[in-house]
């Protein structure tokens, strides 16, 4: 197995990542950050987070695809979002479990950070997603 997650003794729990991950491999893959876009560049699911999130995890989905991984072959998760109340978490958790069993996600998670921002590229962008996998 090329990445291994887990969440050592003493460490902050529960959360639905693991706090770690180790990886052994040559091949590094890393997918810049998706946003909620078609392939045509046409915005999806304005003013949505959670609908933006799936758009955004299935466009890292098919970049990690694109280079022979998926997301158990993930190292780290990273999402960026903007406006960033406590009251979004629900529709963030949301927007993960949607897609969770069509992409394969391993649960719980990848290690992963989201981070609050003012705005992303471009105004009506509410979630940006990052992922680095390692390969044999």
């Amino acid at each position: 197995m090329t990445v291994q997650l887990l969440t050592p003794e003493g460490m902050f729990q529960p959360v639905p990542y693991h706090h770690v991950s180790v990886a052994t491999g040559t091949r590094h893959v890393h997918v810049a950050g998706q946003i909620a876009r078609t392939p045509d560049g046409d915005p999806v699911a304005p003013g949505d987070l959670r609908g933006q999130l799936v758009q955004a995890l299935r466009s890292t989905a098919r970049g990690l695809a694109g280079a022979g991984a998926s997301f158990t072959d993930v190292v780290r998760l990273r999402f960026f979002v903007t406006g960033r109340q406590p009251e979004m978490y629900a529709d963030f958790v949301a927007g993960i479990e949607d897609v969770s069993e069509e992409l394969g996600l391993p649960t719980p998670l990848p290690p992963l950070s989201a981070i609050g921002m003012d705005h992303l590229v471009e105004p009506d962008v509410l979630v940006e997603v990052e992922a680095y996998a390692v390969l044999d």
